[in-house]
């Protein structure tokens, strides 16, 4: 070769030493240096992205998104007895917050009630026990339920605790028809990666899709189920998987309504979903867009919605708790905010930020401080929610949309050849996917092909001690104390009557939300609920072939 202007020969150019011999997402996405228009030359732009607020709503649900109003932020709380967690509801309220979030204890969770022999130890542990409307009444003394909008991680007794939500607010006079908020509900992840279910799949389906019903009718403007791929993704799913196990199990619960009697678009607009904010940013990005347009095509092609809302996938998002470490835990904060960023740039409607000490226990008030200001800086501060879909165009984003959408579709063909997503869980389809996805990533760490900061490089020898909050024993004897004093003063003759009414309802194919309402306000209690239906269901016990 030889340079024109000097007549000089030049020497061949060596090729640039890279840091690794190959470049991939956490979902194994091969990453090229740069991207053009070749890479998504196939693709149309008007199907694929048309324009925000319209189908197929890959670039945001909403035609201004965040110009209108910032994405809702909560904080998920729940700690001890009601009256703490009360506490520390209005402490973030009066910080800024705009909703709550309610974290539930596993004995609330599995439907068994503090005094129970399986629940000693575990009361307020992981988030705030609630045995009877007694409970309830304190976890939102001072909270008007007409005016905030309150989400609930709650999902095999998702009904009982939506039905304590109501009675509190009939209490406090508020209409049904002003109650906004979301319960979880979503059990067929729990068969799948989290395991706190109580009934076999198919009365826990029956249970969701009354809740459907009974919404519709009393709280419509209450989000019915939180289709959740986040526990999914926690347990080690990667964002493939996260997005097509999710909509699969969305489309289970769309189908099993239809199957009861319900019109789509009287209850899809009400569905909303809940996936997890990870550390690979243009990723979480692309999945994020390639999960809203899936959702659009599935329910207009597959379920012939024709609600506009019926089509949008609403969701909410929640920071990758797996992704925190014990170690350097200050360092948690970069962590969240990357993966805040990228559900904002993703187009989420509400967003819940880890706080940097949950690695090490339940979250100190300033931790819990530092990560909703960190949704505000982004908010205020950062300049992206000024932009609508701000990285919509990116050839690199466009390209990774595309491929996960395309790699999630081939997941749910397959779910569907198996018969659905209920006789794929009863053969163990999706854990052993997700078991070898886990699999991979920790060997991927243990060789240092994947660097954790803090843990597996750039580690330090000596670390200042960081303050760890703790539960007193003393709430879980208190807790057991108050709830059997309430079962002491309670009508008996009217807490029986209601339980037979629940176990007769279950018996036959009555909806089941008026009968556990009556029941709550009888002062039954979540445990004494949960045992009238496994009196009639039975209890799900996995299979051992998985």
């Amino acid at each position: 070769m030889s340079d024109p202007e000097s007549g000089k020969s030049e020497k061949p150019r060596k090729p640039a030493r890279l840091r690794k011999a190959r470049f991939a997402t956490d979902a194994d996405i091969e990453v090229k240096g740069s991207y053009g228009p070749g890479d998504v030359a196939g693709a149309d732009p008007e199907r694929s992205l048309g324009i925000p607020g319209q189908y197929p709503y890959t670039r945001g649900v909403q035609d201004t998104m965040y110009r209108g109003q910032f994405w809702t932020m909560r904080q998920y709380a729940g700690f001890g007895t009601a009256a703490e967690s009360n506490r520390r509801y209005k402490y973030l309220l009066a910080k800024g917050g705009k909703g709550l979030s309610v974290a539930f204890d596993l004995p609330t969770q599995m439907g068994k009630d503090s005094d129970h022999p399986t629940a000693q130890g575990e009361v307020g542990r992981v988030g705030v026990a609630i045995d009877s409307l007694e409970d309830m009444r304190v976890l939102f003394d001072g909270i008007p339920l007409g005016e905030v909008s309150t989400s609930m991680t709650i999902n095999a007794t998702a009904a009982t605790l939506l039905a304590l939500y109501v009675a509190v607010g009939d209490e406090q006079g508020v209409s049904r028809t002003e109650l906004r908020g979301t319960i979880q509900n979503d059990v067929l992840k729990e068969y799948i990666a989290r395991g706190t279910y109580i009934y076999p799949p198919r009365p826990s389906m029956r249970l969701i899709t009354d809740t459907f019903t009974f919404c519709a009718r009393e709280v419509p403007q209450w989000n019915t189920v939180s289709i959740s791929g986040y526990h999914i993704r926690e347990a080690g799913a990667d964002a493939v998987q996260e997005v097509a196990f999710t909509l699969a199990d969305g489309i289970a619960y769309v189908q099993a309504a239809i199957d009861a009697g319900l019109a789509v678009d009287d209850f899809a607009p009400r569905l909303s979903f809940f996936f997890n904010g990870h550390n690979n940013f243009l990723e979480e990005v692309a999945k994020f867009r390639a999960a809203r347009r899936m959702w659009s095509r599935i329910m207009r092609d597959r379920f012939a919605a024709k609600n506009p809302k019926s089509l949008m996938l609403r969701f909410h998002t929640q920071t990758a708790g797996v992704t925190l470490q014990a170690q350097q835990p200050l360092v948690n904060v970069v962590r969240v905010t990357v993966q805040a960023l990228a559900a904002v740039l993703g187009g989420t409607q509400s967003l819940h930020t880890n706080s940097y000490d949950e690695a090490l226990g339940l979250p100190t008030e300033q931790a819990a401080l530092i990560a909703l200001r960190t949704q505000q800086v982004i908010a205020h501060e950062s300049g992206v929610a000024d932009f609508i879909d701000g990285l919509g165009g990116s050839y690199a984003v466009e390209s990774l949309t595309d491929e996960i959408e395309t790699r999630a579709q081939a997941y749910i063909d397959e779910i569907d050849r198996q018969g659905g997503v209920i006789a794929a869980i009863e053969k163990g389809y999706q854990q052993r996917e997700i078991e070898r996805r886990a699999y991979e990533h920790q060997r991927a760490v243990e060789k240092h092909d994947r660097v954790v900061v803090g843990v597996n490089d750039f580690v330090l020898d000596e670390e200042a001690p960081v303050e760890v909050a703790t539960i007193d024993p003393a709430l879980e004897r208190d807790q057991v104390g108050r709830l059997r004093a309430m079962r002491s003063r309670r009508s008996a003759d009217e807490h029986a009557r209601t339980i037979r009414a629940l176990a007769d309802a279950a018996r036959e194919t009555d909806n089941l939300l008026p009968p556990i309402l009556a029941a709550v306000k009888a002062l039954a209690t979540v445990g004494e609920i949960a045992d009238t239906m496994r009196g009639v269901f039975g209890e799900y016990v996995p299979s051992r072939t998985l």
